[in-house]
């Protein structure tokens, strides 16, 4: 099952980014650069950065100069986050090119990259959840009520899985169908953005 593996493997960049916790250590993807796994890896790596350029950016003594600084950096990150989406995306419109729908098969709401893409942000609240369920510093009530949250992310991460296991295996017997939208961010084109383009007169 995909969601067995990818979760494993989120878990994992999850590890590794934080034994040295540093948003600009380099990345050291442990699988071949043409497999899945690759682009997994990859996927929760860029997400995990981006988990901690978000808590640098809240914090209220930033100066702005500081605080732009990171939010071009989180805004750099995101492209980079939708980019590798439709890379995964595109791993599965090869898988299932000559997959024939069936003719009551239906679309998804979102397509399977997307999915994934909620479940490598899930492994990162469940890893600081649990963090914040081990502190020594805080009151008995900050425990049990993390404690509750944490619980209901871990039967979030188990119905999510299972909901992408059942989306991957329906697209596979031609039940549903798959149907990509790129991501068609205008913010960043120098093209549509008009700030960006009436900077350019």
């Amino acid at each position: 099952m995909i969601s067995a593996k990818a979760n494993k493997i989120f878990q994992q960049v999850i590890a590794d980014y934080h034994i040295h916790d540093q948003i600009d250590q380099p990345i050291e993807n442990p699988y071949d650069k043409d497999s899945f796994e690759h682009l997994l890896y990859l996927k929760a790596w860029i997400d995990t950065a981006q988990w901690h350029m978000e808590d640098v950016i809240r914090n209220p003594k930033i100066d702005a100069d500081t605080g732009l600084y990171w939010k071009r950096r989180i805004d750099k990150q995101n492209q980079d986050r939708t980019d590798n989406v439709e890379y995964i995306d595109s791993y599965y419109l090869h898988i299932f090119q000559d997959i024939t729908p069936l003719k009551e098969a239906k679309i998804n709401t979102e397509s399977p990259a997307w999915a994934i893409d909620r479940l490598s942000i899930l492994a990162l609240k469940i890893f600081h959840m649990e963090v914040e369920t081990q502190r020594k510093d805080v009151s008995a009530t900050h425990i049990k009520e993390c404690q509750q949250k944490l619980d209901i992310l871990l039967e979030q991460r188990k119905d999510l899985s299972q909901s992408i296991d059942e989306l991957l295996q329906d697209i596979a017997e031609g039940k549903k169908y798959m149907k990509v939208y790129k991501q068609m961010k205008m913010y960043n084109d120098p093209k549509l953005n008009p700030v960006l383009y009436g900077s350019e007169k």
